[in-house]
This record gives C-alpha cells, sequence and structure tokens, in this order.
C-alpha cells in the first residue's frame, strides 16, 4: 500500500495487446511510487514499455484491442482503474496531465494555439470562452512564448518545434495538475531548446510545487533532472533506485550499457559503445531473463537462460532484477 506521502503507487501493473498472433505483453508487474514535487524518471530503449506505462496511468490505452489486465494505480491512496470514464475525465487534465512525444501531432492544424488551450481549461475547468483566452494568454506568458497575445492566434505550423512543446506544456499545466507526465519532451528538438525546454519544466515544478513522470531514453537528463530513477527493459523495470545511486553503482548489465553508450568528455572513441542486438518484440520475449540474449554475461549462463530473476532488493532503496548483481543471490 502507499505511504501516505506517496502521489501516485503502481502496483504490479500490467498492460497487454491483443493481436493475431497472441497477446503482446507491454508492460509486466510494473510497480513504483512519485512522492509530491519528486521527478521520476522511466528510462529505457523505445519498445520497453515507457509510454505504454503512462498511458495506462491516464487511461488512454486504445480499446478493444488494448487492457490492463492486472494491477492497481493509487492516486492520493485511491485506485483510479476502478473509476468510471466520466470520474476519470475529473482526474485527466485536472489531477494529471500528459505532454506527449510530438507536439507537432498532438496539436489540432485547423485550430488556433488560443483556441486550444482555451478549449482545455474550458473543458476541465468549465470556464465560459470570455474567461478561458485570459487564462490561456496567462499560461503563454508563464511558458516564455513572446507576444503570447498575437500568438493565441496563430496555428501550429506557424510555430517552431520548440515553441510547439511549450504551447502542449502550457496547455498541460492549465489547469495545476498535481502530477505531470512529460513522455520524451524534448524529442526531436536540438540541444540548446532541449536545455530551454528541461529549464522551463524545473522552473514550473518548483512554482506549480508538481511532481513529474519524466520518460526518457536520455541519460545525460536523467542525470541533471531525476530525483529517482526506474530503468525498463522488455515490458519490466529491472533496476530502480535514487539518481545517484544509478549512475555511482549500476547493478544490471542492461543499466550498465545504457551507461556505457553515453559519449564522455575527454574520452578519444572511434566509436561509440553500444548494445548489441535489439529490444526484443513482445510477442515473443525470450525464457529466463529477457536480457540475456544481449548480455555478455547471460548469453553464456543456463540460469539466465531458463529462469527470469525477480526484481529484489539488493542494498537500502536500491532494486535490481540480475543474477549476477552483487548481493542478490544473499536474498535467495
Amino acid at each position: 500500500m502507499a505511504e501516505n506521502n506517496t502521489l501516485l503507487s503502481v502496483r504490479n501493473l500490467s498492460t497487454f495487446f491483443d493481436t493475431e498472433q497472441g497477446p503482446a505483453k507491454a508492460v509486466q508487474d510494473v510497480s513504483f511510487d512519485i512522492k509530491p514535487a519528486e521527478t521520476f524518471a522511466l528510462v529505457g530503449e523505445s519498445g520497453c514499455g515507457k509510454s505504454v506505462t503512462a498511458l495506462s496511468i491516464m487511461q488512454l490505452i486504445p480499446h478493444p484491442q488494448g487492457r490492463i489486465v492486472s494491477g492497481k494505480i493509487l492516486f492520493r491512496n485511491h485506485n483510479i482503474l476502478e473509476l468510471t470514464e466520466r470520474q476519470m475525465r475529473v482526474i485527466r487534465g485536472n489531477k494529471i496531465a500528459m505532454i506527449f512525444q510530438e507536439p507537432m501531432t498532438s496539436l489540432n492544424p485547423v485550430f488556433t494555439i488560443g483556441f486550444q488551450i482555451a478549449e482545455a481549461i474550458g473543458l476541465h475547468q468549465r470556464k465560459n470562452s470570455a474567461q478561458a483566452w485570459p487564462m490561456a494568454e496567462e499560461m503563454l506568458e508563464k511558458v516564455h512564448i513572446p507576444d503570447p497575445e498575437r500568438r493565441l492566434y496563430e496555428y501550429p505550423h506557424q510555430l517552431s518545434g520548440g515553441m510547439r512543446q511549450r504551447v502542449m506544456i502550457a496547455m498541460a499545466i492549465s489547469c495545476k495538475p498535481s502530477l505531470l507526465i512529460a513522455d520524451e519532451p524534448t524529442t526531436a528538438l536540438d540541444v540548446t531548446i532541449q536545455a530551454q525546454i528541461l529549464d522551463l519544466l524545473d522552473e514550473l515544478q518548483q512554482s506549480e510545487k508538481m511532481s513529474i513522470l519524466l520518460i526518457t531514453h536520455d541519460l545525460g537528463v536523467v542525470a541533471q533532472r531525476a530525483d529517482n530513477v526506474a530503468v525498463m527493459y522488455a515490458s519490466k523495470i529491472v533496476e530502480q533506485c535514487s539518481c545517484g545511486e544509478l549512475f555511482n553503482n549500476p547493478l544490471h548489465p542492461y543499466t550498465q550499457g545504457l551507461l556505457n553508450s553515453r559519449p564522455q568528455l575527454g574520452v578519444k572513441q572511434k566509436r561509440l559503445n553500444t548494445i548489441a542486438g535489439n529490444v526484443p518484440e513482445p510477442l515473443n520475449f525470450p525464457s529466463g531473463c529477457k536480457f540475456h540474449t544481449r548480455c555478455p554475461i547471460g548469453c553464456n549462463d543456463k540460469r539466465c537462460q531458463t529462469a527470469e530473476p525477480q526484481l529484489r532488493e539488493v542494498s537500502p532503496n536500491h532494486f535490481a532484477a540480475c543474477w549476477y548483481a552483487e548481493g542478490y543471490d544473499k536474498l535467495l
């Protein structure tokens, strides 16, 4: 059960998609907690289940193909999976908001920026147009869009990628949510704009006292912004701890591989290190540890190939799912 000071508690969440070949197990047995005003990062390669986890929290899994098959999602100690769609609309946007990966596809190209923000405000806060438009302008000011009064009447295609992302953030925070889910918020933006967007999220977190679930594959972003981190691989969390602990003492070979793939200042490298192979398909996960086919240890170890390790607390507040994690065997 979630602690009293926990804003969101995900417990044993599993989300599957029905296909002609059988169920695609996109998320399996995922658990984590997010505290008030905390930045919690969910890290991993594309296809690991990060975005599906976020969509499950928002209850935006497409039906009837997708379904949450088990688990609980406790928001302020209330299981939101038990809510009706009408009840969920009160939570979605008002209490939990989400920034999607690609702002151009998330914004409607035929409506102005102001109309779309005002519509969100009117829908969730029951404001009329005369009340919502000044609030929309205030939101654009808050995300540092220059000349917000004029921008209200512009269309998405008239804005740069960075500006569109700011509009998405303005729309997400317009109802002052307690939790903001940021799904790859800096994808397709250049490095300078990425830093500006992340600084903006930090600033808004401080001013609005909101928590952030940051979904990313960029460990550089995690190092600078996150308080706690969960590393996902092939539908499951394989390591979870504080941000500092993850970078100082990574226990899972997958985490170590991600960290070793980063470019390092002052180190001459002809080529960046990579993790061999690809994330397995949810329809065809390998037996045993799902990472063993790409792991320098697991590919030669029968235990890794036949028995899947469970996520265990190897050291205080440091969890790992690896037979070779330091201290793991002592727990068995």
